[in-house]
């Protein structure tokens, strides 16, 4: 399965945390990710991290022509409701995106759990048939 990881800045370091604690999982999978969160990510988790670059600069655009062109079976997206700055990428587009394409997303650690969860499972292996 293909999965994208993006946070904002406030929810990086929860991103490295919630990635460490299911290497195990994530290590079976390809990850993509913007470019600080990927450096992030594979710094802690020593994980294979395919990096975009900043989600500021683009990354995330990146990642949602990855989600237009069907290529993510999921994404996990730590955002910031609270303090969100206004040069991090605006998680609507990509929420709207993965609507329109039936890839699930989590916005919050809670959701990401389960996905993960459900992906060790083999819940999500319908997207196989739909890529």
């Amino acid at each position: 399965m293909n999965i994208g990881l993006i946070a904002h800045d406030a929810k990086k370091k929860l991103m490295e945390n919630f990635t460490i604690a299911y290497r195990h999982i994530l290590a079976k999978h390809t990850l993509y990710a913007t470019g600080t969160t990927g450096r992030l990510v594979e710094e802690a988790t020593n994980l294979n991290i395919y990096k975009y670059l900043a989600g500021h600069l683009g990354g995330a655009q990146q990642l949602g022509a990855q989600i237009a062109h069907n290529q993510l079976d999921m994404v996990i997206f730590l955002r910031d409701p609270v303090t969100q700055k206004q040069h991090e990428p605006d998680v609507g587009a990509l929420e709207r995106l993965c609507d329109i394409h039936n890839i699930p997303i989590a916005t919050n650690l809670a959701t990401a759990e389960l996905l993960v969860k459900a992906l060790e499972r083999g819940d999500l292996s319908w997207r196989e048939v739909i890529r």
